[in-house]
């Protein structure tokens, strides 16, 4: 048992190191000395000779209006995304209706298709709504890639939920939107959180959107700043990855804030779908 339980610890820090070991090589590459940089034996520990490039990411670019801009994106693709997919995963969940399976496999569908493909006519539809050059348009384009998948997530953790319980509910006087809001949503919280993390992620990385929908440069988000510095001439290393590094924390600390929630979802099979 014993040696059971040591290999099992040995295997987790090898997975730890794995994953976090990009996040640490940009830390380290940010702040190696510029003539060390492309040396044949690698620099694995950090030094402070470049610890200005942090200070500098700051005051001499508009990464802290990025950051923001990035912020407002993922958390209202967030909060959209799991509104707008409660009823429908309760109606693939529950309801018996003409056309369900053809509404389900549809979303699936959607998934299938990139980005790229729908700029074009996302543009056109965009422009004659005046949603260009806006944050919200790129929460509602966002929105639109999540909104299938949240909604599949969200109905196999209501596939796992008691019908008695909403029968008792029923019996008590609750009303259909009654049972999901006050029943069923409190019941699936732990997959709720899953879900709001893959939308998070989403709305916080995506790229194609950011960067076709918003020409001003007070709206740009991180990813399309970030990229902003990769130059056909010469690319500045220190503060591609300090920015980067800086990019990421964000993320990292809401997935640490919420993944426990997020592992009683997959527990209970909130992501099978």
């Amino acid at each position: 048992m014993k040696h059971n339980s040591t290999a099992r610890t040995l295997a987790v820090l090898v997975l730890l190191g794995v994953a976090a070991f990009p996040l640490y090589w940009m830390l380290v590459t940010s702040l190696t000395p510029s003539e060390r940089l492309f040396d044949a034996t690698p620099n694995l520990l950090p030094t402070l000779s470049q610890i200005g490039t942090y200070a500098a990411a700051f005051t001499e670019t508009s990464l802290r209006q990025w950051l923001v801009n990035s912020l407002i994106v993922a958390v209202g693709t967030t909060v959209l995304s799991i509104l707008l997919s409660v009823l429908p995963a309760y109606a693939l969940s529950r309801l018996t209706f003409n056309g369900k399976l053809l509404l389900g496999f549809a979303l699936f569908m959607t998934q299938m298709l990139p980005e790229a493909m729908l700029v074009v006519p996302l543009y056109d539809i965009f422009t004659k709504l005046s949603l260009l050059n806006t944050l919200l348009g790129l929460i509602l384009a966002n929105t639109a890639f999540t909104v299938p998948v949240v909604t599949w997530i969200l109905k196999g953790a209501i596939d796992g939920v008691p019908s008695e319980i909403e029968e008792a509910a029923r019996v008590d006087g609750c009303s259909r939107l009654g049972i999901v809001l006050a029943v069923v949503v409190p019941l699936i919280a732990p997959t709720l959180a899953a879900a709001a993390v893959i939308a998070f992620f989403h709305g916080w990385n995506e790229y194609v959107f950011a960067q076709t929908f918003i020409s001003d440069d007070a709206l740009r988000t991180a990813s399309v700043g970030l990229a902003s510095f990769v130059g056909e001439l010469s690319t500045p290393v220190h503060t591609v990855m300090a920015v980067g590094f800086i990019y990421t924390l964000p993320a990292v600390v809401f997935y640490l804030f919420v993944q426990r929630y997020v592992v009683a979802g997959m527990t209970t099979g909130g992501v099978k779908g």
